[in-house]
């Protein structure tokens, strides 16, 4: 038997899991606008205590590394890291869309995880269903949402949208695709952390937690306005 620990963190949505090969054993996910750094840890804590596992039993932790809050990925990411680190088991990565994307395996057509990153941006890509699993057609992005529609409306073929930020951008995604854009209900647009952990549940992990990287596709904001500046006052910088 194999038991793994599940964290997704990258959003205002925080889950945790814990799976046994393919039995999901306990799973928690709230959608709070609180702090993840305070909450993750005794979460993790409580989930572990009622199931009875204890942490030295854990044999893989597989984390959402993003796209997604850059505080909630760094979050997400250190806290896995630091515990695979203490326990001596790997760590795994797995995109935080892909997550999201498995709510449409059975669907027919073009599956659409969206996340906002705010100034019409968003954090998306093309996924497809085959059979029961959900794969990636490309590599997740960071794009406006107008081009992304854009490209979207040259598939000839019906779009679900999936993520609670979607009804932020709904009324524009109706505007280019019509009827062709299809929506899932509310309960099936967080992302569930039994199925970030079946998804790394056979990917190998990295030979050591400090390798994983968290996947931002952008610089943080803060980050960003700084070197900014630096380049205003030194464009040769």
């Amino acid at each position: 038997m194999s038991k793994q620990l599940a964290i997704d963190t990258s959003s205002f949505i925080m889950g945790v899991a814990l799976t046994d090969d393919e039995r999901t054993v306990a799973e928690l996910t709230t959608n709070l606008k609180k702090n993840h750094s305070l909450r993750l840890m005794p979460a993790i804590e409580q989930m572990m205590k009622e199931a009875e596992i204890s942490p030295r039993e854990l044999e893989k932790i597989i984390v959402a590394k993003g796209p997604g809050s850059y505080t909630g990925v760094r979050i997400g990411v250190t806290t896995a890291k630091t515990m695979a680190w203490s326990l001596g088991i790997p760590v795994v990565g797995v995109s935080s869309l892909a997550v999201l994307a498995q709510a449409g395996r059975f669907f027919h057509g073009v599956i659409v995880p969206l996340m906002d990153a705010r100034r019409g941006q968003v954090y998306t890509g093309s996924y497809i269903a085959e059979g029961v699993e959900v794969r990636p057609r490309g590599e997740d992005r960071l794009l406006m949402l107008t081009d992304w529609l854009e490209w979207l409306s040259k598939q000839e073929q019906d779009v679900l949208f999936i993520g609670q930020d979607v009804a932020l951008h709904k009324e524009t995604i109706v505007e280019r695709l019509g009827e062709r854009a299809c929506f899932v209900p509310g309960t099936a647009q967080l992302p569930r952390p039994a199925e970030l952990a079946r998804l790394g549940r056979h990917l190998q992990g990295e030979s050591s937690p400090h390798a994983l990287v968290p996947d931002y596709l952008q610089l943080a904001e803060a980050e960003a306005k700084w070197q900014k500046a630096q380049m205003e006052k030194d464009p040769k910088a």
